[in-house]
């Protein structure tokens, strides 16, 4: 057998070991693969959200969110609650977070991803401080919520006199 004949024939073998790879988890032969491309929830955000919610926080470097540079916004029902830290967040409010790349000083360029909070009704959910929490990519599709990780470091930092209600910058 010539030399690109065995070339020809590992590559046909190597295919073929592919495609029933492929075939036996669902992929390729028309299987279910509605099941791995179906969407997750919606964002709890709305997509023109920009003309709307305010800024509470300035870019800032975040050593959690990945080492992302973050710029924190309020919607319009969430807005006195933040600023004035005295009266709880309604259930509906949104707080959200822009996430930059750790190399953009004034969070201009491309949002990477976003974090989500929304505020459920008071005692509604103790496991989560009674917030729902999303983490949502650049392009906005939902790859994680009610983060246990979220809701852990938002029980320690979410108290006064930095944090308040869950929330953990002060303004």
């Amino acid at each position: 057998m010539s030399r690109s004949a065995a070339r020809a024939a590992a590559w046909a073998a190597s295919l073929a070991v592919l495609a029933a790879s492929l075939a036996a988890c669902g992929g390729g032969d028309g299987g279910d693969d509605a099941a791995i491309d179906a969407p997750g929830p919606a964002p709890l955000f709305p997509a023109d959200y920009a003309a709307t919610y305010q800024q509470v926080r300035a870019c800032r470097n975040s050593l959690d969110h990945d080492l992302h540079r973050i710029r924190v916004l309020a919607a319009p029902e969430a807005l006195a609650s933040y600023m004035g830290r005295t009266t709880p967040f309604p259930a509906g409010a949104i707080v959200l977070k822009e996430e930059y790349g750790g190399n953009d000083a004034t969070c201009a360029g491309p949002i990477v991803s976003f974090t989500v909070m929304q505020k459920l009704a008071a005692g509604s959910s103790a496991a989560t401080l009674d917030w729902q929490w999303q983490e949502v990519s650049g392009d906005r599709r939902t790859v994680n919520e009610d983060n246990r990780s979220c809701v852990g470091c938002h029980t320690s930092c979410g108290k006064p006199p930095e944090g308040f209600d869950g929330t953990c910058t002060v303004p």
